[in-house]
């Protein structure tokens, strides 16, 4: 990544004029994952001195500040709490604490990246973005939105639930990215199924989830048809770390043990 000028900003306000003044400009956020871009920004926007880095617990939620690094998630007993500790679990698996002291969470999530293991446990907890102008979405309906984001994210909003959750990452070693990703998560009967670094970037198993949702009770054979039709609908890839059919073969496995986890726990 290159960078032709830096703006230090002072307020959302200024962040969001300079921001939107070019396509060529960019929120630099921690910086760690642009640093693998090979783009060049006109003019890098630094959010370091606005009070943005925070975990703060409410009444109904945790709300995560977006320049909070991801080594603060990781040692927040408020973001343990949080069905049984999915995305502590998840953020601790990322390379080491050197970066996860500068990786931030709002780039983490901005960025939509394919190898994220943020994204899918936050999926499928039903995380919430404030973003400075556009207000609060959800991280569905952020996912869906193609194309720039010509805005500044204020915090991520996780709601205190009494459900339980699972995550898994296959990598090839513990500094290494995902070959595969998976989340499961279950409040109140409702099952919610994210696969990530497919590799494409992380995405809800809707057939899958629609089916779990319709039963009851799950059965064993409900879980192994549910894994099923997560390798039918959910597209799958290949790149240097893996084949297509061996990602299929791991979301198969893992969704089958995630279910059937947060199923037991529920019960």
């Amino acid at each position: 990544m290159k960078i032709s000028n830096y703006h230090k900003a002072n307020s959302l306000q200024d962040a969001y004029e300079v921001l939107t003044e070019s396509r060529n400009h960019a929120i630099i956020a921690g910086g760690g994952w642009l640093k693998l871009s090979s783009r060049t920004v006109e003019k890098a926007v630094d959010l370091s001195d606005l009070p943005l880095d925070y975990v703060n617990e409410t009444e109904n939620a945790v709300e995560i500040g977006s320049m909070t690094p991801l080594q603060k998630i990781v040692e927040s007993e408020s973001v343990k709490s949080l069905c049984k500790g999915m995305l502590t679990q998840a953020v601790a698996q990322i390379m080491g604490v050197s970066l996860r002291n500068l990786v931030t969470i709002g780039g983490s999530v901005v960025g939509k990246f394919g190898f994220s293991d943020v994204l899918t446990p936050l999926l499928a907890m039903e995380a919430k973005l404030v973003f400075y102008k556009q207000g609060e979405i959800t991280l569905t309906e952020f996912m869906a939105q193609r194309g720039r984001t010509d805005d500044v994210l204020e915090k991520i909003v996780l709601p205190k639930t009494k459900g339980t959750g699972y995550f898994k990452k296959v990598a090839k070693t513990p500094l290494d990215f995902s070959i595969l990703n998976l989340a499961v998560a279950v409040s109140d009967g409702h099952y919610k199924i994210v696969v990530g670094s497919r590799p494409s970037v992380a995405t809800l198993c809707e057939e899958a989830m629609d089916y779990v949702n319709g039963k009851k009770t799950l059965s064993d054979d409900d879980v192994e048809k549910a894994a099923t039709l997560v390798c039918e609908n959910v597209k799958f890839g290949q790149n240097p770390r893996a084949s297509e059919e061996y990602r299929k073969e791991l979301a198969y496995v893992y969704t089958k043990r995630g279910l059937k986890e947060v199923r037991d726990c529920e019960s």
